[in-house]
This record gives C-alpha cells, sequence and structure tokens, in this order.
C-alpha cells in the first residue's frame, strides 16, 4: 500500500479530544485521551483511503505550510 501524508486538527473538549481531517470530507473521529484520537484518526484515514482506492477514487493530498492558533480578546 503506497503511503499518504495527511493534515488533520485535534480538539479538545470536556468529553475528551475530536479530531478531524480536512483533506478527507466526514473523515473524524473522537477519543478519550490524545493518544486514542491519534490512533482513531489514523485508523479513520487508512479505511477512507482504502475505500476511495476500492472505488477507482482520487487519493489527494496538499501541502501544509503551518497550522497554528491565536488569541483574541474583544
Amino acid at each position: 500500500m503506497e503511503g499518504y501524508r495527511f493534515a488533520i486538527v485535534v480538539e479538545k473538549d470536556k468529553q475528551g479530544y475530536f479530531a478531524y481531517c480536512p483533506e478527507l470530507q466526514g473523515c473524524y473521529t473522537q477519543g478519550e485521551t490524545f493518544e486514542e484520537v491519534i490512533e482513531n484518526i489514523k485508523d479513520a484515514i487508512r479505511l477512507h483511503v482504502e475505500d476511495r482506492l476500492a472505488n477507482n477514487e482520487p487519493v489527494t493530498t496538499s501541502d501544509i505550510i503551518s497550522l497554528s492558533s491565536v488569541e483574541v480578546t474583544a
């Protein structure tokens, strides 16, 4: 299987962690710990890619230059 690199976003809330892959619409998951959500998003991405390949659909990736956060007061 070919290797692919995707960006992911992980957010923390009161219930644990939520992760999604902006490059793959509908590819998201959650977990109680950071480690768990990372493993879960890897599985979700792998399944998403396998499904695309099985349906002869393209698997597109993009180069992420920077992902950061900013604090704003109002």
